[in-house]
């Protein structure tokens, strides 16, 4: 996995080539549209993360807040980490029969989705999860799951 060493959302996209910057772009855009109210968007584990502050959660285990959605560039493509899905198997049903309705397969690991471009992905499935668990819900969610 590639990590920058970035401090900012802005350096993180100035240092990769510009069609990646792009590409990072359009899915941020794509989150910020989506995302409900409350999580903050930082640079955190050398990537964009969009998380529920440690003010809002409380103690973590790693003292660290909790992160909802992040978005990396990689070596030989994207990643996109969708922990609200990872929380639901519904969730993860709904997009990949999105994916398949748009006649995609995704790649997709427990919480993370690889892709190489933007129109490989159900974008619309995509921004629906995204936007469709509160910080409350998905801190409900996770204490459910302990």
């Amino acid at each position: 996995m590639v990590s920058s060493k970035a401090t900012t959302i802005a350096d993180y996209l100035a240092e990769l080539a510009l069609d990646r910057a792009a590409t990072v772009s359009a899915m941020r855009d794509l989150v910020n549209g989506a995302i409900p109210d409350g999580y903050d968007e930082v640079m955190r584990w050398g990537m964009i993360s969009w998380e529920i502050p440690i003010e809002v959660s409380g103690p973590t285990y790693n003292g660290q807040p909790l992160s909802y959605v992040a978005l990396a560039a990689q070596k030989n493509g994207y990643s996109l980490y969708l922990n609200c899905a990872a929380c639901s198997p519904d969730s993860v049903q709904r997009l990949q029969s999105a994916a398949a309705a748009e006649g995609h397969k995704v790649d997709m690991g427990k919480s993370c989705i690889r892709f190489k471009r933007l129109d490989q992905l159900p974008l619309d499935a995509i921004g629906n999860e995204i936007g469709s668990t509160s910080p409350a819900d998905y801190l409900a969610t996770i204490a459910n799951a302990k």
